[in-house]
């Protein structure tokens, strides 16, 4: 998006979907609202993080099945699912479910590594094979040739009077192949998602590029760049970019969320100043103000300024009511700003879901 005058395509959102370790099903529920209340607003997808052992959405999968009963046209997606924790042929089997069930509407974004944490929790996660379990790329390959419908074996046909099997993953869903994401936080890692068919995740922490500045707009715009090139060069020339920073619409926000909204700015923000850990880590500052402030941010952001489309993430520790008016600012006010328009079908929203 080099100029104003080229308008945001596309505007998602993404969501952890805290929940009261005492009460997980008000949580869950108010995801599922948020999502119906996005639908509303005309956002084009929404995304959910995955999150294990921890107070956010554990099964993504299955909240998107939910999510896909209570909606009929906004995109779904994981951002993202780490290989790490997943068997590859059974969670191409959930997303092809769901893929069908939501109409062709699931994007599926994963990344591969080393689940986090992971000399706590191996002797359960794989307490046989932990030593050997392989967390490269050769997982996620394995993933997407199943998804794709690549034969993961030779048997097939009918076997006594009623059973029949397949070669194959079952359901198969056309189309969803071409709408894995990878969430890349390297160089190197949007350059092979760009040559191995994937769309890209760019988010709000990523990694640096030895010799080039620290900058966390320069660092992305050229890892945008570099995947670019590496889908064109593999003939994937229209692989798809989404880009996730934190921002924080106070149009219509009380006195109240304004103070509570800077507060979290304020303790976020030191680690934004200088790159963080052993592999220097950056993270993206927060971006906070009335739409009109945070839209000449972006357009002020090399790495916006690469995409065509977002998928904004709430803040983790909000409440539902805050989340609500966040999303009707950014789709009344700030998608506008950037030149978004909504759905043609999409109706005027209440402010209150």
């Amino acid at each position: 998006m080099p100029e104003k005058s080229q308008p945001l395509r596309k505007l998602g959102f993404l969501t952890i979907g805290l929940f009261d370790p005492a009460d997980p099903a008000a949580g869950h529920e108010s995801t599922l609202q948020i999502i119906e209340l996005g639908e509303k607003l005309g956002f084009d997808s929404a995304w959910l993080r995955h999150r294990h052992l921890q107070f956010g959405i554990s099964s993504p999968v299955a909240v998107m099945a939910a999510a896909s009963q209570r909606t009929s046209r906004i995109e779904l997606g994981t951002a993202v699912t780490p290989l790490g924790w997943e068997n590859p042929l059974r969670l191409a089997e959930d997303l092809a479910t769901v893929d069908v069930l939501s109409g062709g509407r699931i994007n599926p974004g994963v990344s591969v590594g080393e689940p986090m944490q992971f000399d706590t929790l191996k002797h359960e996660l794989y307490p046989d094979t932990a030593d050997v379990e392989d967390f490269s790329y050769a997982r996620v390959e394995r993933f997407a040739r199943l998804v794709a419908g690549e034969p993961v074996r030779e048997f097939s046909g009918k076997q006594g009077v009623v059973e029949e099997f397949s070669r194959r993953v079952e359901p198969h869903s056309a189309g969803l192949r071409e709408r894995l994401w990878y969430g890349a936080g390297s160089l190197k890692s949007a350059v092979w998602a760009g040559a191995n068919g994937f769309n890209l995740l760019s988010s709000s922490v990523i990694f640096p590029i030895p010799d080039q500045e620290p900058d966390f707009a320069l660092v992305q715009q050229s890892q945008i760049q570099a995947f670019r090139k590496a889908a064109a060069d593999a003939g994937h020339s229209g692989a798809r970019v989404s880009q996730g920073l934190v921002v924080i619409p106070t149009d219509s926000a009380s006195p109240e969320q304004r103070e509570k909204y800077q507060r979290y700015v304020d303790e976020r923000t030191p680690r934004t100043l200088t790159p963080q850990g052993p592999r220097g880590m950056m993270f993206a500052a927060d971006l906070i103000g009335t739409s009109e402030e945070i839209a000449e941010q972006l357009y002020a952001h090399a790495g916006f300024r690469e995409v065509d489309e977002v998928a904004f993430a709430l803040p983790f520790s909000f409440e539902h009511e805050d989340y609500v008016q966040i999303l009707t600012d950014i789709a009344e006010k700030l998608g506008p700003a950037l030149g978004w328009l909504a759905p043609p079908t999409t109706s005027g929203a209440p402010s209150t879901v």
